[in-house]
């Protein structure tokens, strides 16, 4: 089986995670693979927007309170789901204990 995204190229669906770096291309921050192997963990807690965000390039967490029950952002996408969510600005916010074959977390220093 083959897909594309867009005009993109096709390629082969691999059914499984990939080691990071084997398609031989980072972007301009030296980071492989940002979206479509597993859905990476983010410090940030869920928001619905950017209204508020800090600007500062901190992680924006919140106390847990009536207005927020402390979901985690997850972002990029992952093989197991479809193409329309395989990229880096895709955002979903999960339960922080939610586990499973398809989320990861990228450590960078």
């Amino acid at each position: 089986m083959s897909s594309s995204c867009g005009q993109g190229s096709k390629d082969i669906y691999r059914k499984e995670t990939t080691v990071v770096g084997s398609f031989g291309i980072a972007n301009a921050f030296g980071l492989y693979d940002m979206h479509g192997n597993v859905f990476e963990w983010c410090a940030d807690h869920w928001h619905e927007n950017y209204e508020g965000a800090p600007t500062d390039g901190s992680a924006w967490i919140e106390p847990v309170s009536d207005n927020h029950n402390g979901d985690r952002l997850m972002r990029g996408g992952t093989w197991i789901g479809s193409k329309d969510i395989c990229r880096c600005a895709y955002r979903l916010g999960n339960w922080s204990r939610h586990l499973g074959f398809h989320i990861g977390f990228r450590v960078v220093s």
